[in-house]
């Protein structure tokens, strides 16, 4: 069995020079945490899994920006990095590749040309390619929203995670829009529900509030990975303490 992860993730706001790394709640009320570079070298020295940059700004002119961070980043950085935000065609990808990311991350290109999807997947390896999903509960269905959950799609979350899985991506990224930020803990029945509809890993995101919030995306959501921002943003837990916890509790994690 793989181990399970510990992803920090990075939300930059490029319409700042050089960039900055925020964080906001339910999608909104975004506030500043630092420069996406120096916290993703302190997730790395504390013993972070992966790094995930999402560029929440995203526009094709912002492309050369991100290349740039991604670039400084890997300087000093040596564990896979994620980069999603504005990935609208294979040489959007290819310039995010040559500048040192292992992955890339798609949401909105994804749901608007589902062929982009299979293209990624064959041009660079379903293992390059995450597509995320950013749902909202509507009761008994989970929908979809696109540009940073500031449009809503009407598409099932649950039957979009099995089709993108058969296209060829290598991961979900999965977002509970109604849990971001609130720390409330993950949406353990998404996170369910989803990664018992596919066969390709999951990663939990959205309501990280506690140490026990981790263990239970594990045990109760099926998750592979977990993914939060500002409890590292802010040093509520570090990097280190929870993966010793995790292993407390007998969950394998690297």
């Amino acid at each position: 069995m793989l181990a399970h992860r510990i992803i920090p993730c990075l939300d930059c706001d490029l319409e700042k020079p050089g960039g900055r790394v925020v964080k906001g709640i339910k999608f909104k009320k975004i506030r500043y945490t630092g420069l996406p570079w120096e916290l993703a070298e302190r997730y790395y020295k504390e013993g972070a899994d992966e790094i995930v940059f999402l560029d929440i700004t995203a526009s094709a002119e912002k492309r050369t920006t991100m290349v740039e961070v991604v670039k400084k980043t890997c300087q000093k950085v040596f564990i896979p990095i994620t980069v999603g935000g504005g990935i609208r065609s294979v040489e959007d990808a290819q310039r995010l590749f040559r500048a040192g990311a292992d992955k890339i991350s798609i949401n909105t290109a994804a749901i608007q040309n589902p062929k982009l999807v299979k293209k990624l997947s064959k041009t660079f390896g379903s293992q390059a390619v995450v597509v995320a999903i950013d749902a909202k509960s509507r009761g008994n269905w989970f929908e979809c929203s696109i540009y940073g959950g500031r449009k809503f799609t009407g598409v099932d979350a649950i039957l979009w995670a099995k089709k993108v899985a058969e296209l060829g991506a290598g991961e979900i990224l999965l977002t509970s829009m109604d849990r971001d930020g609130t720390k409330e803990g993950f949406d353990l029945e998404l996170t369910k529900r989803i990664s018992k509809s596919v066969f390709i890993p999951v990663i939990a995101s959205g309501g990280a509030g506690k140490k026990e919030h981790f263990l239970e995306a594990f045990t109760k959501g099926k998750a592979d990975a977990t993914l939060a921002a500002s409890l590292f943003h802010f040093r509520e837990i570090k990097i280190s303490e929870l993966k010793r916890y995790l292993k407390e509790k007998v969950i394998n994690v690297r």
